[in-house]
Formats: C-alpha cells, sequence, structure tokens
C-alpha cells in the first residue's frame, strides 16, 4: 500500500491527472454555488415582506453553504471524480500496467452516473443512519472517530475499486473481487479518508484516491 501511495503522489503532476482533478474541482464548487443561490432565493422569496430579508437569505445562504461543504464535500468530490475516472485509470495504466490498458473497456458515461449518484446515496444514508452512535460515543472520547474511519473506509473503499474494476470485470466479477480483496479496499479507503480529513490534501483526496485505487486493483489481480 504504501508503495502505491507514493506511486499515486509522484503521478500528481501527470497532465490527464490534472485535468480531472480542474474538471472536478470545478463541477463539485459550482454545485456549491448552485445550493448557495437556490438556498438565497427559498428564504429570500419566503421572506420578501420582511424588512431585511435580503440579509437574512445572505445569512441563511452563507451559513448552508459551509455546513454543505464539511458535511458532503466528501460526497460530492468522489461522485464527480466517478464522472471522470477513467482519465486517471487510463493515466495509471498506461505508466505502470500497459497490458491491463490494452485490454479495458471504457464506463458508458450513463454507468459512471449512476455509480456515482449511488456513491454519494450511500455516503449519506450510511452516515445519516449511524449519527446516532456518533452521538452516544461522544462520551467515549475516541468512539466517534473510530466509526466515521471505520465506516467511511469502507464506503471509499468499495467506491474507488469499483471506479477501477468496473473497466476490466462484468458486475457478477466485481462483486467476487470485492469479497477477495475485502481487507485492501478497507486500507484504501482508510488511507484516503485520512486525506480527506486533512486541509489542502482533502482537495487532492479524489484523484489520489482513483490512482491508488488503480494500483490496488491490478497489484491483487497480479
Amino acid at each position: 500500500m504504501f508503495t502505491a501511495f507514493v506511486l499515486s503522489i509522484a503521478q500528481l503532476g501527470d497532465r490527464a491527472v490534472l485535468g480531472v482533478l480542474a474538471k472536478s474541482l470545478a463541477v463539485t464548487f459550482a454545485l456549491f454555488v448552485l445550493l448557495g443561490a437556490g438556498v438565497w432565493w427559498g428564504v429570500n422569496a419566503l421572506l420578501a415582506t420582511w424588512t431585511y430579508h435580503g440579509a437574512l437569505a445572505s445569512a441563511a445562504s452563507l451559513v448552508v453553504t459551509i455546513l454543505a461543504l464539511w458535511l458532503l464535500f466528501r460526497a460530492v468530490a468522489v461522485a464527480v471524480v466517478g464522472l471522470f475516472a477513467d482519465t486517471i485509470v487510463v493515466a495509471v495504466e498506461r505508466e505502470h500496467y500497459p497490458a491491463a490498458l490494452s485490454t479495458a473497456r471504457d464506463v458508458p458515461f450513463g454507468r459512471s452516473l449512476r455509480m456515482a449518484l449511488a456513491s454519494a446515496g450511500r455516503f449519506i444514508a450510511v452516515n445519516l443512519m449511524l449519527a446516532p452512535l456518533y452521538l452516544v460515543l461522544l462520551a467515549t472520547g475516541i468512539g466517534t472517530a473510530a466509526l466515521f474511519l471505520a465506516a467511511n473506509a469502507w464506503l471509499l473503499g468499495r467506491d474507488l475499486g469499483d471506479m477501477v474494476s468496473a473497466r476490466h470485470l462484468p458486475p457478477e466479477a466485481m462483486r467476487d473481487w470485492r469479497q477477495a480483496t475485502a481487507a485492501r479496499r478497507f486500507l484504501l479507503g482508510l488511507a484516503v479518508t485520512i486525506l480527506f480529513l486533512a486541509p489542502f490534501a482533502n482537495i487532492l483526496a479524489p484523484v489520489i484516491g482513483a490512482a491508488l485505487a488503480t494500483h490496488v486493483y491490478h497489484r491483487s489481480r497480479s
């Protein structure tokens, strides 16, 4: 895993990887801007008869956008990168696994979109379901953090692994691969989850995760 991580970092300067990073960040932040604009419009219309409705709408928009960035950045960023993941995977395979690249299949946009939406949906659903446990475990000091890391390592390991395996395996074989590589995928997800928690590194986390997942997949197959 350490070697794969180093190789993934080394490829950040690749033009294809930088292109995906730029596009994914632009789309991700555009979605949050649209959310903020929607909240402003809704609150402004709802409080149109109030004296300070414009200021209240602006405050609500700012608060909601900041909370959404804090709580949902990981879900949105991974989903968006999933739409462009093929570009990163191809770049890594061309550099390190040319034989596998020659037999890979491009993932249709429709399938990439379904996988991206499923990824975001799983993140939101699982973390909402675990929210009461997060609150209860606050009393332990580390329980909440440990559960959050474990749950999101599992989620990310699945999502990132699927980005790569979808290019090489049919759906039924993907399920078998998930079961056979559960420990590897958990470590993959844990590494990327930790990156998402680090300031500045969280911006690079989705593209590093896609590159790292490519190495993990091919090393597990070999």
